[in-house]
């Protein structure tokens, strides 16, 4: 047993929502952690909560425990991690007594399951909790970052950062890799292949089984695949259900199945229009870009470089960046896209109190200012944008306008 800790010890790779967690488990009775399956979870939480007795609703006699007597599982310790404790949902009452009765009393409550979309969670724990988002890896954090100064320095308007060059990183390569912990030392491709394959069959399969019936997975994948397509794009359940063959209800269930297991989020549209009309339909991101990817079936660099879905892939690499920076941010910064009913579009829109920043993601190399016409028109309908940013590929940092600069989707998280 000593060696199996020691050796996840020298693997692990230090998490920036460890120190937000820390200090938020002494203000709140209650801190809530979800994410997808394999985001690394259990092993953030293994390794820097020590201080913590760590129970899992994985095990067992655990769960038989926790059905019979949930108070014995707390007793004699007042720091507690119970991961997976979406699988018992009665036990979240029995939390909400001991907080009550008990201000010594701190949980760390873990799932791959959105507790925040279960109903009786978040009736059990309202005004006692604090929910975080822990995504996949981001480059920075892979790379040893604990922080992202340039993401920071994007939210001050005074800050100039000089033009220069940066190293080239392989997008397409690291799109077909992602994010996962369990990949990030991967070398062979077929290794990450297999890895995906098993996630799907192993993880998604078996984990949306046990949230709800799934009368066929065949119907299902069909959904998931569909989907995959669509990353990046507006959400129109009517044409998923179309073109997976597969009817309005039951697609409709199949994407919330998804998105309560933490595997697409929905980022809503920026409605806060002077005079435009805006379009308010959500669009949907799968939470790493190689699950997508790999569900779309596109397997190598040659096949993906010449999708029509590539920029859609690319901006989910992003939107995972975006979404991971913003969660570490206290206040949390919130995601939206902006379009108007004409087709003018604005790829993310980030909101921090009176501030925002607008995001154009371009799959080049070479961004022009002929890339930051709807920048400019939003930044003229929200003067509080602090400024515009054109993500991309390349190895440039410029100044494309006096309020918008050009940077690496890579150099963002640094």
């Amino acid at each position: 047993m000593k060696d199996n800790i020691s050796n996840t010890e020298i693997n692990y790779i230090k998490r920036r929502m460890s120190s937000i967690i820390r200090e938020t488990i002494n203000k709140f009775p209650v801190v809530v952690v979800t994410g997808a399956r394999q985001v690394g979870k259990s092993t953030m939480l293994q390794n820097e909560f020590q201080d913590f007795a760590y129970l899992t609703m994985d095990d067992y006699e655990v769960m038989e425990k926790a059905r019979l007597d949930p108070q014995s599982l707390w007793k004699g310790n007042d720091y507690i991690i119970i991961d997976e404790a979406q699988k018992l949902p009665g036990l979240f009452n029995a939390i909400k007594l001991a907080v009550d009765t008990n201000k010594k009393k701190h949980f760390i409550l873990s799932g791959s399951s959105n507790l925040l979309l279960m109903e009786k969670v978040t009736e059990s724990l309202a005004g006692r909790a604090l929910y975080f988002d822990l995504l996949p890896l981001t480059h920075g954090e892979a790379a040893g970052k604990l922080s992202s100064v340039n993401f920071t320095r994007l939210w001050d308007g005074e800050y100039v950062e000089p033009e220069h060059t940066v190293e080239e990183v392989p997008s397409l390569a690291v799109m077909l890799k992602g994010f996962m912990p369990s990949v990030l030392r991967m070398k062979n491709s077929g290794d990450i292949l297999l890895w995906l394959e098993g996630y799907v069959r192993t993880y998604l399969e078996r984990d949306l089984r046990a949230l709800s019936q799934v009368e066929s997975l065949v119907d299902f994948r069909k959904v998931m695949q569909t989907l995959a397509l669509r990353t990046g794009n507006i959400l129109n359940q009517a044409d998923v259900a179309k073109d997976s063959g597969i009817s309005h209800p039951t697609t409709h269930r199949y994407i919330k199945l998804l998105e309560i297991s933490n595997i697409i989020q929905r980022v809503p549209g920026f409605f806060n229009s002077r005079g435009k009309r805006i379009v308010k339909s959500p669009k949907i991101y799968f939470v790493d870009p190689a699950l997508s990817i790999f569900l779309s079936g596109y397997f190598d660099k040659e096949s993906l470089a010449g999708s029509r879905e590539l920029g859609g892939y690319f901006e989910t690499m992003v939107y995972l960046h975006i979404r991971a920076l913003c969660e570490i941010m206290k206040p949390r910064a919130t995601t939206h896209y902006w379009r108007t009913v004409t087709g003018k579009e604005v790829d993310f829109v980030l909101e921090h109190g009176k501030k925002l920043l607008a995001f154009e993601v371009k799959m080049t190399d070479n961004p022009t200012a002929y890339d930051i016409k709807n920048l400019l028109m939003f930044m003229d309908e929200y003067p509080e944008t602090v400024r515009g940013v054109v993500v991309h590929t390349g190895t440039a940092i410029k100044w494309l306008h006096s309020k918008v600069i050009a940077i690496p989707w890579w150099w963002l998280d640094r």
